[in-house]
């Protein structure tokens, strides 16, 4: 069973590999360029396991101890999680133990995976999930302890190099603009992005965008629903694969 769930979890988190590496490698030389060893993006990887946290946690320790300014940020960073988890709630419901570590180690890449990937029939969806969890995770903490170790040996100005980040975040929105058929939630999300980020400026627009993108997909689902559902029985490969299953 488990060897069943890593089998189909692992070709799904192919391109995440490719991009952990590099982000953590980015990551793990940014770390070294500030004056810090190795072992700090190792176990920060591993324990805190927030990328975009992770690179604003490198100014932290470099600033004057401020505990509770540190806290604010980073509930104001991760706070997107908090949508992320209520949209899992029934996803994760009843699979006991693994549970825990699947609220832990979810991450933009899980999430994305985990919501949307069609578990091969016969695989348990609660490996199925562990694994694309876990999997994503090694990959991160692989990227970044090797981008420590080689950030001594490399001489070059690093600034900017947290912009792959964002490089990332285009890539993997293009990958599900290309996925999907029907746009309609992405233009949404587009829009109320710009909208509140005039409204609001850069530093505050994360939390009013993800609460606005909730209260229309919300309100909006049923059409949206009805719309993904023609759009998918208009696909041709849907007609092909119900003209089989009428053949005896």
């Amino acid at each position: 069973m488990k060897r069943q769930a890593l089998r189909a979890a692992f070709p799904h988190t192919i391109p995440i590999f490719t991009g952990f590496c590099f982000l953590g490698m980015a990551y793990g030389i940014y770390m070294n360029a500030s004056g810090f060893s190795f072992l700090y993006p190792l176990m920060m990887s591993m324990l805190i396991y927030g990328g975009s946290l992770e690179f604003v946690a490198v100014e932290m320790l470099l600033s004057p101890f401020a505990p509770v300014q540190v806290f604010i940020m980073a509930l104001l960073i991760q706070a997107r999680h908090l949508f992320y988890g209520l949209s899992m709630l029934e996803k994760y419901k009843g699979l006991g133990w693994k549970k825990f570590y699947l609220i832990f180690g979810m991450c933009d890449e899980s999430f994305s995976i985990n919501c949307s990937a069609e578990i091969p029939e016969g695989v348990d969806r609660g490996w199925f999930y562990f694994f694309v969890t876990l999997l994503n995770q090694i990959y991160w903490v692989f990227g970044a302890t090797l981008g420590g170790l080689i950030g001594s040996l490399l001489t070059f100005d690093t600034a900017g190099i947290n912009f792959v980040m964002t490089s990332m975040f285009v890539v993997i929105f293009l990958e599900q603009w290309l996925k999907e058929k029907n746009h309609i939630s992405a233009l949404i999300g587009l829009g109320v992005s710009a909208l509140c980020l005039s409204g609001f400026g850069p530093n505050a627009f994360m939390i009013p965008t993800m609460i606005l993108i909730i209260a229309l997909l919300a309100a909006f689902r049923r059409p949206l629903e009805r719309m993904e559902k023609a759009t998918e029985e208009n696909r041709p490969d849907h007609h092909n694969k119900s003209n089989r299953r009428l053949v005896p």
